[in-house]
């Protein structure tokens, strides 16, 4: 199994990746797919060119519930003009959007003007989701008589992954639950799709889980490709948490929530080299990096999926602690785990789901967590089963977790939530690293009971904002 570390770490923006990214990535390939249309009827005697005359998209399911406090409106807008998560220009977007909202229309390369009013043809249906996922959207094209020349239907599947209905069909078929992770391709040295496979290939080859997944990789896209795309990326996260720690103000949104992360990193360096300060501080530290990051997510800023948009803050602070706080840190030990993470990260992604409103946050903060939990066993030292332990128990101690948005917004309990998140990934690789590796509960098992749990649990507790601290908290 490949999913690549591009895959599991993707850049672009808040506050989420499967209601923001995804609805983005899977507007612009309707566009694309209404252009090949278009081509293809002209290329055809005898044929009526397609001439699209208006849009009408429809979200379903968690998109429909929580989308006005994600943005997806605001995404589905800005892919329809063709841009993408990880290119945008934050100041260029707020432009176009402002021009479609206020003309009804989009003006695009190969298929001219086309009517599209945001308030009439964005519709949320609040029924029943769609079958095949949770993150549901359908999108039509219709001619100047209202006839249907195109429909497509997408689902966003966490992470910034999208799929169209019929290429999930066709993932079902083959009885893999996710397209994406449907790579069991051959030609990758150590094609490992769980926990189990991982540490056979590392017993036969010797070799660490980064050091395979770096052989994947680099047969993936070659050794000065790779290099390159973790430097971006690990800029990427560092810059997040910089600009995190750097900014004041209220968050987006109505709630009025106040960005904490740059009090709180002032008070700690103030605090540093006094003889008075708690031994556990440390996980304050911590805890400020994974915040610095949620609050930009919040913010609509520049973050990255890690695995996904409202848990990105988890795998960048562990990264940044142990840069910053673990003796004997090095660039190797940052790479590896970088590298690790998303091993794991994949492993999750194949056998069950980092999608909030499939399986609800254990599949997000708890996904992270297990990342960063196995990357940092990776990077202090731990051996392969070392690290498939600290991910296990990282992942264990988030089972059952809700996604329960206060306000449809990725603030409260997000925030808080990534930063015990990251505290939890450093207990979990500090006791897997006192050990020898072997335990009781595997990887696998941990992962599969989070798909079961995610099937049981009810729908309000997964990202629709209709229970839970959704609805427990105090009117503003």
């Amino acid at each position: 199994m490949f999913l690549s570390v591009y895959d599991i770490f993707k850049i672009g923006i808040g506050p989420s990746s499967s209601h923001t990214m995804g609805p983005m990535t899977g507007a612009v390939r309707f566009i694309d797919a209404l252009r090949g249309l278009a081509k293809d009827s002209v290329n055809q005697p005898g044929v009526a060119p397609a001439k699209p005359a208006r849009i009408e998209v429809t979200l379903h399911g968690s998109l429909a519930f929580t989308g006005k406090g994600h943005a997806t409106d605001r995404a589905v807008i800005l892919g329809l003009t063709g841009l993408l998560p990880d290119t945008l220009d934050p100041d260029d977007a707020e432009r176009l959007e402002a021009e479609v909202r206020q003309n009804r229309r989009l003006l695009l390369e190969g298929l001219g003007e086309i009517a599209f009013d945001p308030a009439t043809d964005l519709i949320f249906d609040y029924g029943p989701a769609l079958p095949g996922h949770a993150n549901g959207m359908i999108f039509k094209a219709l001619n100047a008589e209202g006839a249907l020349v195109l429909t497509e239907t997408f689902y966003s599947t966490g992470g910034g992954f999208v799929v169209t209905h019929a290429e999930l069909s066709e993932s079902l078929r083959g009885g893999v639950q996710n397209l994406e992770a449907a790579k069991v391709e051959q030609g990758y040295p150590y094609p490992f799709g769980t926990a189990r496979e991982m540490l056979r290939m590392g017993r036969e080859s010797g070799l660490s889980i980064a050091a395979m997944k770096r052989a994947n990789e680099i047969a993936h896209s070659g050794s000065e490709k790779l290099s390159e795309r973790l430097d971006t990326l690990l800029q990427a996260m560092n810059g997040c948490i910089d600009r995190g720690l750097q900014m004041e103000g209220v968050l987006p949104g109505g709630l009025g929530v106040k960005r904490r992360a740059r009090g709180i990193h002032q008070q700690l360096l103030a605090e540093r080299g006094r003889n008075l300060v708690q031994p556990h501080a440390e996980n304050d530290w911590l805890a400020v990096y994974a915040m610095a990051v949620n609050e930009e997510n919040a913010a609509g800023g520049r973050v990255v999926t890690s695995p996904t948009n409202g848990a990105a803050g988890v795998v960048p602070a562990v990264m940044r602690y142990y840069r910053d706080h673990c003796i004997g840190a090095n660039d190797e030990g940052v790479i590896d785990c970088l590298l690790t993470a998303a091993a794991i990260g994949g492993l999750i992604k194949h056998n069950a789901s980092i999608s909030g409103a499939e399986v609800g946050c254990q599949g997000e903060v708890g996904s992270a967590s297990a990342m960063a939990a196995a990357g940092l066993c990776a990077a202090l030292g731990g051996s392969n089963e070392q690290i498939e332990n600290a991910a296990e128990i990282a992942l264990e101690h988030h089972l059952g977790m809700t996604c329960d948005p206060a306000g449809g917004l990725v603030q409260v309990p997000c925030i808080e939530r990534n930063a015990l998140g990251a505290v939890k990934a450093v207990s979990a690789a500090s006791l897997a690293l006192r050990g020898d590796g072997s335990h009781f509960m595997p990887l696998d098992n941990c992962i599969e009971t989070m798909r079961q749990t995610g099937l049981d649990m009810n729908h309000k507790y997964k990202e629709t904002s209709l229970g839970g601290i959704a609805v427990n908290f105090p009117a503003c």
